[in-house]
């Protein structure tokens, strides 16, 4: 072995834990998004950083309407679903290419990130995220007295 850790074994992340005090939370949830369970790739997305403070996230909703979709934030998880609200039509598809089934997608959102608007345009959902880091967490300078 070339002594490069390839995969997170309960003691390394013991051993992180007591050296990091106070970032216990990143490693529960580093656990609980990469424990054995396959992550969705439908729809499919883009993340967009524009800046330091600005983001957003592009979903492809090709076929439903702004009705079939909730957009849903809870605490530091927001929760895009999307489920067909209107019957289809009896129509016979030679063959189908776009992709029809409901979508329940969800991301952790960073300590400060707020979800601004939506909006969905040429079967692209867009929502806007921005960091707003409150004063007393920003950088400051001590004077020296």
């Amino acid at each position: 072995m070339n002594g490069t850790l390839t995969r997170f074994d309960a003691a390394t992340l013991a051993q992180l834990n007591r050296a990091l005090i106070g970032f216990d939370r990143i490693f529960d949830d580093m656990e609980r998004r990469f424990a054995n369970s396959p992550q969705p790739n439908y729809p499919p997305h883009n993340i967009i950083k524009y800046d330091d403070y600005n983001f957003e996230i592009e979903i492809a909703v090709a076929g439903f309407e702004r009705e079939d979709i909730t957009i849903e934030v809870d605490q530091d998880q927001l929760r895009v679903q999307g489920k067909k609200l209107k019957e289809e039509e009896s129509s016979t598809y030679l063959y189908r290419g776009l992709a029809a089934r409901d979508f329940d997608r969800s991301w952790t959102l960073a300590d400060h990130i707020q979800v601004g608007d939506a909006e969905l345009t040429n079967g692209i959902l867009r929502i806007k995220l921005t960091r707003i880091v409150p004063e007393e967490l920003k950088p400051r300078l001590i004077a020296i007295k």
